[in-house]
């Protein structure tokens, strides 16, 4: 599968998730304070909440219902009740597109 076209890139705003879905697969979208476009698995792994109602902050999203942050750039939990990691999913963008392969995960150290 090939990286498909989510939502353009300008209909982001700075420090706020957005949710898509590409085949099935629930993705909050981030448009960080530095111009960096994230994607990670839009349901925390605590609770069965979606990440993208929550709170944008740096390089963190933080659940809503718990606040469990994790990190935009490795999907790890920065503290609990959220234990495990969510997904994270390599960006492209094309000119004004935000490209997302939502079988492609990012490595992370």
């Amino acid at each position: 599968m090939s990286a498909q076209k989510v939502l353009n890139l300008s209909d982001l705003e700075q420090d706020t998730a957005v949710r898509v879905e590409v085949d099935g697969v629930p993705m909050a979208v981030v448009l960080d304070g530095d111009g960096v476009v994230h994607a990670i698995g839009d349901t925390c792994t605590h609770g069965d909440i979606s990440l993208s109602d929550g709170f944008v902050e740096g390089e963190t999203l933080e659940c809503w219902a718990h606040g469990s942050a994790f990190s935009l750039r490795t999907g790890r939990p920065l503290n609990l009740p959220a234990y495990e990691p969510v997904p994270v999913y390599e960006v492209t963008i094309d000119g004004d597109d935000v490209l997302i392969d939502p079988t492609v995960t990012k490595a992370v150290d």
